[in-house]
């Protein structure tokens, strides 16, 4: 494929999904890291895809706002979940979080063996299909964000973990269906820990989104002109901007400390 075979309009979409994803996933994946729970992403994604498996094989021909609705209170009740864990086994929080996902993970494999076209529903929840979403899922996954992004940006949800975990598991629920489990996870973490070394925050914020952004655009284009699943490659372009820019944003901070 040459450059004058791509149709921007055609990007658009899957780059605004992109954009979504990162506006929430930016900052908190920066609290994940702070916080030291790294796998939590992984499982309350996993736990929000379980919910909209259990609704789509359980409940029957259900409506998207159902399904919606089925997923983001399965994502809330792991986020609480893991929250209370937090109060009472903090020194064991990384190994109880990795076991919720493996026995969130393992219930979906048992709902799905029963699901028609349980094969392209499974890869579509892990991989995504970010390509092909729909204005309409756009639209509401913008209308879920807005109020989520002010609330964390207008509040200090770090001093109130209960909201940090809302908040959070409202988001991977919304995005996992956009990009998949492995792309969220790809967006919360490789930036966050490119910029790691950043000293002022609002710096360490936009510079982690821009590498976000940068990882999505050049996976999607790679996508193009190699067809290939660009939930997939997109991971592996996050990880080489984060390899290629780590290292210099640790020199160039290094550089303004001794300033």
């Amino acid at each position: 494929m040459s450059w004058a075979d791509v149709d921007l309009i055609l990007l658009a979409p899957a780059f605004f999904a992109g954009v979504l994803v990162l506006s929430t996933h930016i900052p908190l994946g920066q609290e994940v890291l702070k916080r030291g729970i790294i796998f939590i992403d992984l499982a309350i994604a996993q736990i929000a895809a379980l919910g909209v498996i259990a609704a789509i094989v359980l409940g029957g021909d259900l409506a998207g706002w159902q399904v919606q609705f089925f997923a983001g209170l399965s994502a809330i009740m792991g986020a609480s979940l893991i929250h209370w864990l937090e109060q009472r086994y903090a020194d064991s929080l990384e190994a109880l979080i990795g076991l919720l996902f493996v026995l969130a993970a393992s219930a979906a494999l048992l709902l799905i063996s029963h699901a028609p076209h349980s094969d392209e529903l499974l890869h579509d929840l892990l991989v995504g299909q970010i390509l092909w979403v729909s204005n309409q899922q756009l639209l509401w996954v913008l209308a879920l964000y807005i109020p989520l992004l002010i609330t964390w940006f207008t509040f200090d949800c770090r001093q109130r973990p209960i909201v940090f975990y809302l908040i959070f598991s409202l988001a991977v629920t919304a995005s996992v269906q956009l990009v998949g489990i492995y792309l969220v996870f790809a967006s919360l973490i490789l930036p966050a820990l490119a910029s790691r070394s950043i000293v002022k925050s609002s710096h360490r914020l936009l510079i982690s989104y821009a590498l976000g952004l940068s990882g999505y655009l050049i996976g999607l284009l790679a996508s193009l002109f190699f067809d290939l699943p660009m939930g997939a490659i997109t991971v592996w372009t996050l990880l080489a901007v984060m390899l290629i820019s780590k290292p210099l944003l640790y020199r160039a901070s290094k550089k303004t400390l001794v300033q």
